[in-house]
């Protein structure tokens, strides 16, 4: 989706190069549902650009948008509104004993929020994950190009927060997980994270990926950790009813979602799209 949202951009850069304050929308063409069978999609999208893209950006993130590259977009299905924006309200944020026992495990970690600016290593991570997770999924074709334009083309503040095993010998551990982190006024905004999966991975290591930018949020006074859309239906998507409080966006504004007893973990944490 993100490589058709790309390619309609170039289409209108054709027509038109001229500098706008105010978003410029369209909408895309129905295709397949990623998440529910049988059902298709259609996203609304606009490019982000000129001295206000960071603002523009951070707006319509507080609407329901999500960012790719320089893309904001978000699902405008006929006849579906299954997408939900949620996200933790990390200042309220109390993890239960499992989450507990997941930030414990993964303590030894090396964490660092580092420039976007992709790497061999970063992009090896990536495509194993895809491979384990997505193997027909719209990036599993991705090269270092587009990984690249992926990392570095942001026009707002963004880092890749990794996840390496402890140091050694003075050079650093091995990269084991890394997230695409927008930074906002008031949080954090997971783009998209990718981790180590299958025979040896660490347990529940997506999990901790999220708890741990959740209370680096707290910890800096930041409310909001930004998931991007919870999809009913979708076990896919489950697994992010698992953090309390939890807020979804609805017609009347960010309402806090109805807790839930917490859910078994599934294996998705892929995209958090």
């Amino acid at each position: 989706m993100a490589a058709a949202l790309h390619a309609c951009l170039r289409l209108r850069a054709c027509m038109t190069d001229q500098p706008t304050r105010f978003p410029r929308f369209f909408v895309t063409a129905e295709s397949a549902c990623p998440y529910l069978p049988g059902r298709t999609e259609r996203k609304v999208f606009a490019e982000l650009r000129g001295p206000d893209a960071a603002r523009m950006s951070e707006g319509l993130g507080r609407i329901g948008f999500r960012r790719s590259q320089n893309v904001v977009y978000r699902p405008s299905c006929e006849g579906c509104n299954a997408c939900v924006s949620v996200r933790i309200v990390a200042d309220s944020f109390v993890p239960t004993a499992s989450q507990k026992r997941i930030i414990k495990r993964h303590a030894d970690l090396d964490v660092a929020a580092c420039d976007p600016w992709a790497t061999e290593e970063q992009f090896a991570l990536l495509k194993a994950y895809l491979k384990a997770r997505h193997p027909g999924g719209g990036m599993a074709s991705m090269d270092g190009y587009d990984f690249a334009e992926m990392i570095e083309t942001s026009p707002v503040d963004t880092v890749v927060v990794e996840y390496r095993e402890a140091a050694a010998d003075g050079r650093p551990g091995r990269l084991i997980g890394a997230c695409l982190t927008d930074k906002q006024s008031d949080g954090l905004s997971m783009v998209y994270s990718f981790y180590e999966t299958g025979p040896g991975a660490r347990s529940g290591l997506g999990t901790y990926m999220i708890l741990d930018h959740v209370l680096r949020a707290a910890a800096v006074g930041m409310r909001n950790v930004y998931l991007g859309y919870w999809v009913k239906g979708s076990p896919r998507m489950d697994y992010k009813r698992n953090f309390a409080p939890l807020e979804r966006l609805t017609a009347r504004g960010w309402q806090e979602m109805p807790a839930e007893p917490q859910l078994k973990q599934s294996g998705f944490f892929a995209a958090i799209d």
